[in-house]
């Protein structure tokens, strides 16, 4: 069982990587944008994420292209995307991939 939620998960982090803020080039996992994905025994998510500024005018479009695409996984039942400002996000958040890509490093 633990095997299928490991799969669950990287499935999910698979398709997190398809979604991008339109505004930059880098897709919100490895922005550091989500801070927590939560599998239960149902395969319903529970998405913990943040945005790059509190006020992004395309924040209800990031979120429903996240929910959108975690549904799309494989037995996954239903998806709940929380959206928080705290901690708040910084460059440092980002994966090295991303930091290079946005030539932070």
């Amino acid at each position: 069982m633990e095997n299928e939620f490991l799969k669950t998960e990287e499935d999910i982090v698979k398709v997190l990587k398809t979604v991008y803020d339109p505004e930059i080039p880098v897709n919100v996992y490895d922005l550091g944008l989500i801070y927590k994905i939560d599998v239960d025994d149902e395969k319903n998510i529970q998405i913990v994420m943040t945005l790059t500024a509190p006020g992004c005018p395309l924040a209800a479009y990031i979120i429903e292209d996240v929910r959108m695409k975690v549904e799309s996984v494989d037995g996954v039942k239903s998806v709940t995307v929380n959206l928080v400002f705290e901690p708040e996000w910084n460059r440092y958040m980002m994966s090295e991939e991303a930091q290079l890509e946005l030539e932070f490093l």
